[in-house]
Formats: C-alpha cells, structure tokens, sequence
C-alpha cells in the first residue's frame, strides 16, 4: 500500500492506496494497471498476467484536477516479495508520496487508516479463502 497525503503540503490528511491511475485512451485496462504498477512500485507485470479484474468501485469525485464519474477497477497481483522502487514516479505523485508498506488481512481489519478501497480487507479475505464468484463491486471512497 502506498501512503498518500491528499494535499502535498498537508502530513495531516493522508490516505493508504493501491498503486493505480488513469487510463490512457489508447490502453486496455490490463495494460494501464501494468503500467501504473511499474511506474509508482517499480514492479514489472505483464499486462495479460493479470486476468480480469477482482473488484471495482465507482462514483463522483472533484479531485481539483478533474471532476466527473470515476470508476477504479482492482486486479490481483501476487508477488513472493518485492522491494518497492517509487523512482518512476511522476512528480505529482512524488509530491503527495510519503511512504509504503506491506499489509496482511489482519493488519488491514485492525487499523484504523483510511485504506482505499474501502472493504480491502473482505475481498482479500474471500481471495484467500477461494476467491468471489466474480469482480465485487466495492463502496465508492469519495
């Protein structure tokens, strides 16, 4: 998870989220998640190793840059460990940037951060325990 502060000059107001970002017209989602996930984690994935998606959640956000309906569709990705490089990072996203780290099941129902998605911690669970019989749609975070 990568810890985000929602204004980069705020360490007060932060949020924890999974690597991700837009689509690029041109890309599938796949190839979008693929990317996104080598840019701001370093981890290179190839795009069809990644299935469908498990999970997805949609809304209205005013994020200042852009305003509308959004729709943030969720992949698996199972790695073994990984160092996360943060060195391609766009300098945006490096300016709201502070910090990462590796969350279990537990650690995910215990805490009492903002994780996005909301209701993490009950799709990896059904994951782990056989998986959902198809994406789940997760409450909206805005």
């Amino acid at each position: 998870m990568l810890r985000y502060r929602l204004r980069p000059d705020d360490d007060a107001r932060w949020v924890w989220m999974t690597p991700g970002g837009g689509v690029r017209w041109w890309e599938s989602l796949r190839k979008a998640a693929a990317r996104e996930v080598r840019e701001e984690v370093g981890l290179v994935v190839n795009p069809a190793a990644l299935g469908t998606p498990v999970a997805h959640a949609e809304g209205f956000a005013d994020l200042g840059w852009a305003k509308g309906r959004f729709r943030d569709d969720y992949f698996l990705c199972r790695v073994d460990a990984y160092e996360v490089d943060v060195a391609a990072m766009e300098s945006l996203e490096l300016s709201h940037y502070a910090g990462h780290t590796w969350w279990n099941v537990a650690e995910l129902r215990a805490t009492a951060d903002n994780v996005v998605p909301w209701g993490l911690a009950d799709l990896l669970e059904a994951i782990v325990t056989g998986g959902p019989a198809g994406p789940i749609r997760l409450p909206w975070h805005h």
